[in-house]
């Protein structure tokens, strides 16, 4: 299992204790500390180590446009203004990529932050968030994709942060000729990552 951890890539900042708490979980969610950092790769024939991270490529994350704030608004309204019940929107991210085999299995993880509307915002409110692996250039194409959700319990002080980690986006790797440079994980909220699964339709018989 080779493993290749790309720092943090900030852009927002949080109150200090709120900082500090999601700043941990996102290291210990992301092997940070890890005691095991000197042991080496060495080959049964006694040769140099070997470098299982040579020529793993970990995309970068970046956000969907128009997808990088989740507005909600009281019933029948629009969300602005005075209608707003609560917005979300994505602080920092962070990703980690693992070779096994002829897969890559990739953790992402995402920290954002939910405020208050002047509407009001209900006691409990989940968040929707779509992760997908997309090899751009002419013809985009996706190769991964899964929602995730998550869900925030509001407080008086009507700003509260969240943090969503997914750990199961597996794609392939590339293949010989694709270039894997790139490869980007987008990610952006989906408010149809809501809506209850749709039932896969039966075939008909012969």
């Amino acid at each position: 299992m080779a493993a290749v951890l790309v720092a943090m890539s900030v852009a927002g900042a949080a109150p200090p204790a709120a900082a500090q708490s999601l700043t941990d979980r996102f290291k210990n969610l992301f092997g940070g500390g890890s005691d095991d950092k000197g042991q080496q790769n060495l080959p049964a024939n006694g040769g140099p180590p070997v470098d299982p991270t040579e020529g793993l490529t970990c995309p970068p994350v970046n956000i969907r446009a128009g997808a990088s704030t989740y507005a909600v608004a009281t019933p029948g309204k629009q969300a602005v203004g005075n209608d707003v019940r609560f917005q979300a929107s994505i602080t920092r991210t962070a990703r980690e990529c693992n070779l096994n085999g002829a897969e890559i299995v990739a953790k992402v993880g995402i920290q954002g932050r939910v405020v208050v509307g002047p509407a009001g915002a209900p006691a409990s409110i989940d968040i929707p968030m779509r992760i997908a692996v997309v090899q751009g250039g002419v013809g985009e194409k996706v190769i991964a994709t899964k929602s995730y959700r998550t869900t925030v319990q509001m407080t008086e002080e009507g700003s509260v942060p969240f943090t969503i980690v997914a750990e199961d986006m597996v794609y392939p790797v590339p293949p010989p000729g694709a270039n894997a440079d790139n490869y980007v994980f987008y990610i952006g909220f989906d408010p149809q990552a809501l809506g209850p699964e749709r039932p896969r339709a039966k075939k008909a018989k012969k």
